[in-house]
């Protein structure tokens, strides 16, 4: 709980400088970040290679990562922004905090496949994009998981007509119109 703290604190410092939330957002930390990316973390499976592309703010890569500072200490993240603003800020959150975090500020198009057995994502694409990732970076056996708006079943829809994977639906508790779809067996059609 310290850290998570800690981590608020950090996140509304560097608001006023960067945009990692929107000012709108900065009094809801807990419920509309935070708390997801718990969610988020709760639906992973508990070991393997973390990998958040479009980290941004930290969300739900850096709070995965403190999660799991108490949970899986050696457990590996690996958080992909190419804004550098951003990226200064989550490597100054991942030392404060002596977080297990690689931060990469580049496009996540341009990074050797990583692998990774868990990939997340927050707004940082429609579905069918975020599943071109998925695909270059998540190990044969790994896990995606995606926190969606409403929307998400159009996206869902849309994505089906090039790609074939399981899926579970985890009903959001922060908002009732939202889910994180956990995505599994990806192939392209």
């Amino acid at each position: 709980m310290d850290d998570l703290k800690a981590f608020e604190a950090l996140v509304k410092k560097w608001t006023k400088k960067i945009n990692l939330v929107s000012s709108g957002d900065v009094a809801q930390i807990w419920d509309r970040h935070i708390i997801d990316s718990i969610q988020v973390y709760s639906s992973a499976p508990r070991v393997g290679r973390w990998l958040d592309i479009g980290s941004g703010g930290g969300f739900p890569g850096i709070v995965a990562a403190i999660l799991a500072k108490a949970d899986t200490p050696k457990r590996e993240f690996t958080l992909i922004d190419s804004d550098q603003r951003k990226c200064a800020f989550l490597r100054t959150v991942a030392r404060e905090l002596s977080l297990n975090v690689k931060v990469l500020a580049q496009r996540v198009e341009s990074i050797e496949p990583m692998g990774a057995e868990v990939l997340s994502a927050r707004a940082f694409d429609d579905l069918d994009g975020l599943l071109v990732h998925a695909e270059r970076h998540l190990a044969p056996v790994g896990t995606a998981l995606f926190p969606k708006g409403a929307n998400w079943r159009k996206e869902h829809e849309a994505a089906q007509k090039n790609w074939s994977y399981e899926i579970d639906l985890i009903k959001s508790t922060t908002n009732p119109d939202a889910t994180i779809l956990k995505i599994k067996e990806l192939s392209r059609v």
